[in-house]
């Protein structure tokens, strides 16, 4: 499985406009054949800051996505209101999906 964090800093007065901004993308992202998944969320230290943590079932899957239309109309509208150039961890795992974390487990009450 190809896994993908994103960071993107965006600007201060975009901050509220940007997951409505990419939520054409998000959606056509997940509809992808081999989109295993791709979420959203904020960062908890700098309010201007959104991670998307994706992940696609092969490298020919992510190729698919970076081809795709939803990919680069995406691409214009995060670079007019990102306040920097994203950070981005992009490796290949071993796995098709989320595994368990075996540390934690839910305790009978």
């Amino acid at each position: 499985m190809i896994f993908i964090a994103v960071k993107f800093t965006v600007r201060t007065a975009e901050r509220d406009n940007w997951l409505p901004a990419v939520e054409e993308f998000t959606l056509a992202t997940r509809q992808e054949p081999g989109n295993l998944f791709f979420d959203w969320s904020y960062s908890v230290e700098n309010p201007d800051q959104f991670v998307l943590l994706e992940a696609f079932a092969s490298q020919e899957a992510g190729e698919a996505h970076v081809n795709s239309e939803h990919f680069k109309a995406a691409i214009d509208t995060m670079s007019e209101l990102v306040s920097e150039v994203p950070e981005i961890v992009n490796v290949e795992v071993p796995g098709d999906d989320w595994s368990r974390m075996s540390e934690v487990t839910p305790r009978n009450r």
